[in-house]
Formats: structure tokens, C-alpha cells, sequence
């Protein structure tokens, strides 16, 4: 989950619990967005829309640290960059903590809604967990060794898939009034993320070059 297009290595961290806080972060930070949810709403179907709605929005902001971690790197090369580069398996682990958390919320209020989702208004959902699970079980140096070019592949697609699907949800609610002052900054927060990885791509110009 954390390599994507750049293809850093994941070696060096298997044991530093120093460096898995932000695994543990999407974890407390999706249960605190499930509980707000149900103290704010009840335990009722409102309280679980709450929770669903409250813990996608927690973690896309560590989806999005995720995902543009290479591209700070390489357009701001500092300590704090390079350190997003370095634990970004663990962010990558914990927004799929976070998210997993979502998915329980999320089913809990589908079952309780008595107007039943579509089985096509499902798949964008299921696409994006189907690639968050497998960058999640495959975010080891074993799973790279085993898959090899196919690793980056799957991690550098899944990416992009579920930024896709993030994006396009938010923004396919802008035009509702109730939902905008959530929907506009999420929408932009993502364009701004894909516009860092564009940047991040250009090839630098020579030192001394005009």
C-alpha cells in the first residue's frame, strides 16, 4: 500500500514499533469517528450513517498522506518527507485500519436501512476494498519478494483506483447544498494530492540549467 508508483523498498522496518504509530493512529482515530457517531446519533440507523459517514472522512486524509508521501519527498526533500517515505507502509496500514472500521459501520447501517442499496451502487465500494485488502496483506519485503514487478503493479493501480473512487464520491456530492462544505474541500484536498504527483513526475531540469 505504501510503495505505489516509486517502488521504495519496505526494508528496515519489520521490527521498529517506533515507527508503526500511524497504524495504531487510523485505528484509534476509526473507532473515536465510530463512537462519536453513535453518541451523536443513537444506536439506531441515524447513529450508524453517523459512524459510516464520520470514519470514511477520518481516514481519506490518511489515504491521502499515503499517497502523496513520495511526492513530498521529491518536491520538498527534508527530514519530515523523508520520514513520511519511511513509515509510509504504516500509513498505508493504518488507513486501511481506519477504513476497515468504516466497512463495519457501514454494513451495521445497511442492514438496518429499510430502503436496501442497489447491487451496482455496491461495486465502486467493493472494488476499493477488494484492492485495500490486498495492499494491506501484500505491504510486507515477503510479499514483494513473492510477487516481484507484480507487487508494484497491484500497490501503483490500487492506489490510483481507490483515490479515483474517494474523489469521485465526494465530488458527485458538491452539488447537494447539505453536503458541499464537506464535499468541496475533500474534492480539492484529492485534486491537490493527484496535482503533487503530477509535479513530483516532471523530470528536474540540470543544476545550472536555465
Amino acid at each position: 500500500m505504501l510503495a505505489s508508483a516509486q517502488g521504495v523498498r519496505l526494508t528496515g522496518e519489520e521490527g521498529d514499533m517506533t515507527s508503526k504509530w500511524p497504524t495504531m493512529l487510523g485505528a484509534v482515530a476509526g473507532a473515536a469517528a465510530l463512537g462519536a457517531g453513535l453518541q451523536v446519533g443513537g444506536t439506531g440507523l441515524e447513529g450508524w450513517h453517523l459512524a459510516a459517514r464520520w470514519t470514511a472522512r477520518i481516514g481519506f486524509p490518511i489515504f491521502l498522506i499515503t499517497y502523496a508521501a513520495s511526492s513530498f519527498a521529491r518536491l520538498s526533500p527534508a527530514p519530515w518527507s523523508r520520514g513520511l517515505v519511511r513509515d509510509r507502509r504504516w500509513w498505508g496500514l493504518g488507513f486501511a485500519a481506519s477504513h476497515t472500521i468504516h466497512l463495519f459501520a457501514l454494513i451495521v447501517a445497511l442492514r438496518l436501512d429499510p430502503e436496501p442499496r442497489t447491487l451496482v451502487s455496491l461495486i465502486p465500494g467493493g472494488i476499493a476494498y477488494a484492492f485495500i485488502f490486498a495492499m494491506a496483506l501484500t505491504s510486507n519485503d515477503a510479499a514483494m519478494r513473492t510477487l516481484g514487478r507484480n507487487w508494484k503493479r497491484l500497490h501503483t493501480l490500487g492506489i490510483h483506483v481507490i483515490w479515483l473512487i474517494f474523489t469521485l464520491a465526494y465530488a458527485k456530492r458538491i452539488p447537494l447544498a447539505e453536503s458541499r462544505a464537506i464535499a468541496v474541500p475533500m474534492t480539492l484536498l484529492a485534486l491537490a494530492a493527484l496535482g503533487l504527483r503530477v509535479l513530483a513526475r516532471r523530470p528536474r531540469r540540470a543544476a545550472g540549467l536555465a
